[in-house]
């Protein structure tokens, strides 16, 4: 039961993480990023705790606005490079970002213990969870209220004019530029919007593996938060849900007991979902027959 409960709880942070990149992705950039958001919210969450002693949602609270803030100030240079150009210049970001922490060390003396990040060796000792008396489903829950907080905020966003806008930034440039739509705005809010949600997930992160360290923020998993919501659908948030649950859940841990063969079987899977939905698994045509089958089901339940 633990197994299952420690699978729910990845696949809910790396919900997180691909949602943090959904939104950037809705404007039609590809930021290889958020991993580096996610670090910023990892170590900042966890100096909080660790060695400030402040409560969790607080400490989450601020590694969201430093990451949001983070992801801002990376938006408005970045963003003025497009297609290859942006993702070689978000990548360079991302690992300036994880040799920062490499290089970073910030300790202080807790009775026979060293606490705080210190370099190469990683961030030990953060213990938030077993010493305020969090179970495993405790915290499973909690990190699955945050998933369902975040999906329904980005679910209302895009049924609002401002998720239309975006949509239309990212389907059209030139066109929504010329109705009057300042671009340069709209990429930087869904960059911000990005970086908050994942120094939210970050933060998340770093409390229940309880060790993090630079290794853990690097290129993969940069790529698997561009590949959730790609591999997801950009029609929908739920999209993305479905695609964690597809690549942690299926081709990492159900495949586990393959070995090595898994890492072949994995690349052929991933390919061979994108070639059946090459719009994602839950596109615009599925979104139309999921409502088109539950409108069905309710007239006929109510005849």
């Amino acid at each position: 039961m633990d197994f299952y409960l420690g699978l729910a709880q990845v696949i809910g942070v790396h919900t997180l993480l691909g949602l943090s990149a959904y939104c950037v992705l809705l404007t039609g950039q590809v930021s290889l990023a958020q991993a580096a958001f996610f670090a910023v919210g990892a170590y900042v969450a966890a100096i909080l705790t660790v060695i400030f002693k402040w409560h969790l949602f607080a400490a989450l609270g601020v590694s969201a606005v430093v990451s949001g803030l983070t992801a801002c100030a990376v938006g408005f240079p970045a963003l003025r490079v497009k297609g290859l150009m942006l993702v070689v210049a978000t990548l360079a970001f991302g690992e300036a970002v994880r040799l920062f922490f490499f290089n970073f060390t910030y300790q202080i003396q807790a009775g026979e213990l060293k606490i705080g990040p210190h370099g190469a060796e990683g961030f030990r000792q953060i213990r938030y969870f077993p010493e305020h008396g969090w179970s495993t489903f405790d915290v499973l829950m909690f990190i699955w209220l945050m998933v369902a907080i975040v999906m329904a905020c980005l679910w209302w966003l895009d049924q609002s004019r401002a998720g239309a806008v975006m949509r239309a930034v990212g389907e059209d440039e030139v066109a929504a530029q010329s109705s009057g739509i300042n671009v340069t705005a709209v990429k930087v809010l869904a960059m911000t919007i990005g970086g908050v949600i994942a120094g939210i997930g970050g933060g998340i992160f770093a409390h229940y593996t309880t060790h993090i360290e630079h290794v853990q923020f690097g290129v993969i998993l940069a790529t698997f938060a561009i590949a959730y919501p790609i591999l997801g659908g950009l029609s929908n948030v739920f999209g993305t849900l479905l695609a964690v649950i597809f690549i942690q859940g299926f081709l990492i841990e159900g495949l586990r007991f393959l070995g090595d063969w898994r890492n072949l079987l994995f690349g052929a899977l991933i390919v061979l979902a994108m070639n059946l939905r090459p719009r994602g698994f839950l596109d615009a045509g599925g979104v139309a027959s999921l409502k088109r089958m539950l409108f069905a089901g309710k007239e006929s339940s109510g005849a």
